[in-house]
């Protein structure tokens, strides 16, 4: 297997050609124009990674997932056959770092923040399998007083901090989160979380723990580095919208266009999307077809045939069937997190 080094350390497996990412020292974003011409969902060999530390190359034969805390009555063990043997479901869901356009707050509004500069392609919609959360929960009698379910996965401990690992409500837990083992049709990849991972729709993407080797039941919130140092008060992610087009994309004057893209939003479905092509200053709407599926991305299009040479700026805006919809500027977040407005892509009409 190839691997992508950080140092003397090999960060991630799978090949990260030019042309399909971006790479930000152990982490690797997908360049938007990679999903030109795809389908409805992120292609495996080009879904974004984040890893804190490196991708893990585990052995099936010998992985085991426990559960177990105070906040169940019979602690259980899965080797990976049993996990498969399992009543599964499949889930359509995206996943994205709760970074992903973090570089836009130093671009777009001149207050950078610090972390990975991510543009918006740290974000992918894979189709999952695996078996629901709340069944192996249900298994391991799940006590009335539980309150939080601590995941942790079994990648290298980073830093002082320890093996990735963060907290999630009973309440969600139980709703619609995944422990997968698929991606897109086929065995998960390691980058990716092999042999299990949690799939937690509409949130952050570090809730959805990859390697996942362990789920202690508690009965009171649990506090770790990566609700309080790292990630605190970020949850379910915000309306968001991108082309599927280069950064500075080069189109002919003159000649009708079909602009792609697609938005998302971790609240529920897209209802809505709104199109400029001169920088804002008017709006139309954008087509679309297809399933809406909360949890995922709705893909639209747009007709332009541009009258003049020069640049352009293209804008896209999402509203989502909460109502919310993406603004004009969002404010600071110390950690970079949480970019919603709308981003300003360049093009040059040539």
């Amino acid at each position: 297997m190839q691997a992508t080094e950080v140092g003397n350390v090999a960060s991630i497996v799978k090949p990260l050609p030019g042309e399909l990412f971006r790479v930000h020292d152990g982490s690797a974003e997908m360049r938007w124009e990679a999903m030109s011409g795809q389908g409805y969902h992120t292609p495996t060999d080009r879904f974004f990674v984040r890893n804190h530390t490196s991708t893990p190359l585990i052995d099936a034969s010998t992985w085991s997932l426990r559960v177990h805390g105070p906040g169940v009555r019979c602690p259980r063990s899965y080797s990976y056959d049993e996990l498969l043997a399992l009543p599964a479901r499949t889930l359509d869901a995206a996943l994205e770092c709760a970074g992903n356009g973090r570089r836009f707050y130093g671009e777009q509004q001149g207050e950078p923040a610090p972390g990975t500069q991510w543009g918006l392609g740290g974000v992918g919609v894979a189709r999952w399998r695996g078996v629901p959360l709340r069944r192996l929960l249900a298994d391991a009698g799940l006590r009335p007083d539980a309150v939080d379910v601590l995941a942790t996965g079994l990648d290298t401990p980073f830093e002082e901090h320890g093996h990735v690992r963060r907290p999630l409500p009973v309440g969600k837990a139980m709703a619609d989160v995944l422990v997968a083992y698929e991606m897109n049709g086929e065995r998960l990849p390691p980058d990716h979380g092999f042999p299990a991972r949690l799939v937690v729709p509409g949130w952050v993407g570090v809730a959805s723990i990859k390697w996942l080797g362990d789920l202690e039941v508690s009965t009171h919130e649990v506090r770790t580095p990566w609700n309080t140092v790292f990630y605190p008060d970020v949850t379910t992610q915000p309306v968001k919208s991108a082309f599927e087009l280069p950064w500075n994309a080069r189109l002919a004057v003159g000649v009708p266009h079909v602009l792609h893209g697609r938005s998302w939003s971790g609240h529920g479905r897209v209802a809505a999307v709104e199109v400029s092509v001169n920088g804002g200053r008017t709006w139309r709407p954008a087509e679309h077809h297809g399933t809406h599926l909360v949890g995922a991305w709705l893909p639209w299009h747009v007709e332009w045939a541009p009258r003049r040479t020069g640049p352009a700026v293209l804008m896209a805006r999402a509203t989502d069937e909460t109502g919310a919809t993406q603004p004009a500027l969002t404010p600071r977040n110390p950690f970079g997190y949480h970019f919603d407005a709308v981003v300003r892509h360049p093009v040059e009409v040539v």
